[in-house]
């Protein structure tokens, strides 16, 4: 795969992937969703930036909610890795998104976008969090979708992984 990234006047990126006999669209790529608290423990921190990176590794897509902490961490493993981030954001402003963020989308819905973090992953994978990982978890079941969890709620609906290397690994099981 080979992602060319331009800087744009105005902040992030501008990102062009060139086909090549093995590529994927990026519109039929496999969407892995990671949520996750703002203010996290560094613990939890490092395993967010591991589990974007192993996205990225595996020509998965990251969607996440664009801000900071968790998302932050993922998105930044993520573009290490040469991979595609989406930020769902909860205000008005694309500008708000973290800098890892290559696509910003705003809603300006609050909380509410939780909601569409969840229903644009094919599979989700909680770190660490609080209420608003909680509603994206409640949301992802809602969905039917694979919620994965790393030191995170556990409740019934969430498959709970030891490391960031099985926490993906249990998001793409089925996807492929």
């Amino acid at each position: 795969m080979l992602i060319i990234r331009k800087p744009l006047p105005s902040g992030p990126v501008n990102v062009i992937v060139k086909k090549g006999p093995r590529m994927t669209e990026p519109r039929k790529k496999i969407r892995i969703g990671v949520i996750g608290g703002s203010h996290p423990r560094q613990e939890f921190l490092k395993m967010a930036f591991e589990v974007g990176r192993l996205i990225a590794r595996n020509e998965a897509v990251l969607v996440c909610g664009g801000l900071g902490g968790v998302m932050d961490e993922a998105a930044r493993g993520a573009r290490e890795a040469g991979g595609l981030s989406i930020g769902i954001l909860p205000g008005n402003r694309a500008s708000d998104a973290n800098a890892y963020i290559d696509i910003p989308i705003a809603t300006g819905l609050g909380y509410t976008r939780n909601s569409l973090v969840a229903m644009n992953a094919d599979a989700l994978i909680a770190v660490d969090g609080e209420y608003g990982t909680l509603s994206e978890i409640a949301f992802g079941c809602i969905y039917g979708k694979k919620v994965v969890g790393l030191g995170t709620w556990e409740i019934n609906g969430v498959v709970q992984a030891r490391t960031p290397e099985e926490a993906v690994a249990l998001a793409l099981k089925g996807l492929k």
